[in-house]
């Protein structure tokens, strides 16, 4: 049951976002809820539950129905990234943190009611918290402090997290936006930072490669069907015209995959 938490005037209107309105009071976040905020906030307890370090806790909701989350202290990721957050140990961090989800939402059963903003018939096996990015991930100076925004986490494969890291955090994008857009002076190895990324997970860059490709369909698919039927944020992604963003990054990774895949990894290491 969901626990009722008192509405405080002095608000915080939190930037980055361009799906929903936050806002900080005090230590708390407040977001808009929806028909799928109980299971995502049932998946966040799970999460407490087995000590994972990188995402908030639920409070409850506020007296105008609001969720409320701990707050997480620091800063979203957002573009141009600052120098320190362009070094691999970032990648490292990224990918340990995606390793240890993975983990523990292996014991996490939804509930028998689950619902989620978008599920992904038939693409299961895990559950993925859905929006990995850098807009959604806070760091503390250089130290990553946890993944924010929960709303799109779904029933869906193992790797997909991962997947979407890498997208965004390598980043595996066109150079205008990718690495220009991210901050870089000049072009960085994408092979040696996706090798990074995924060494940090334990996974073969191929592989991921692979579901980063279904992902990117999935997007592109969600941003017509969806976008198309006047769902947000869906419709505002269609509007504002990410499909042919979408195509072209599309075309970029698979005309780019060969040299991706042409470093040798590590060993995993845990943190």
């Amino acid at each position: 049951m969901l626990r009722h938490a008192r509405v405080v005037a002095d608000e915080e209107v939190l930037s980055g976002g361009s799906v929903s309105h936050v806002v900080r009071v005090g230590n708390t976040v407040r977001r808009p809820a929806g028909p799928w905020t109980s299971s995502v906030h049932a998946l966040l307890r799970h999460l407490e539950s087995v000590n994972y370090a990188f995402a908030p806790r639920v409070l409850g909701v506020d007296e105008v129905g609001r969720e409320v989350l701990t707050f997480l202290s620091g800063t979203p990721m957002m573009r141009p990234w600052p120098e320190g957050l362009r070094e691999l140990d970032v990648l490292d961090q990224v990918g340990q943190a995606l390793r240890l989800l993975a983990d523990s939402v292996a014991s996490f059963m939804p509930p028998h009611d689950a619902h989620w903003q978008a599920p992904t018939p038939g693409r299961t096996g895990s559950v993925r918290h859905g929006d990995v990015g850098p807009w959604n991930t806070i760091f503390d100076d250089a130290r990553l402090a946890g993944f924010i925004d929960w709303d799109f986490a779904e029933p869906a494969p193992r790797l997909w997290d991962l997947a979407q890291a890498a997208w965004y955090f390598v980043p595996l994008r066109p150079e205008a936006l990718g690495w220009r857009a991210a901050g870089f002076a000049e072009a960085p190895d994408l092979a040696v930072r996706l090798a990074r990324l995924c060494d940090a997970f334990g996974e073969r860059a191929e592989v991921v490669l692979d579901e980063l490709m279904d992902v990117q369909q999935l997007e592109l698919q969600r941003t017509q069907s969806l976008g198309g039927r006047g769902l947000q944020p869906w419709k505002l992604f269609l509007d504002r015209g990410d499909i042919d963003e979408l195509q072209q990054e599309i075309d970029w990774l698979r005309d780019h995959r060969g040299r991706l895949v042409s470093h040798r990894y590590g060993t995993y290491r845990s943190l």
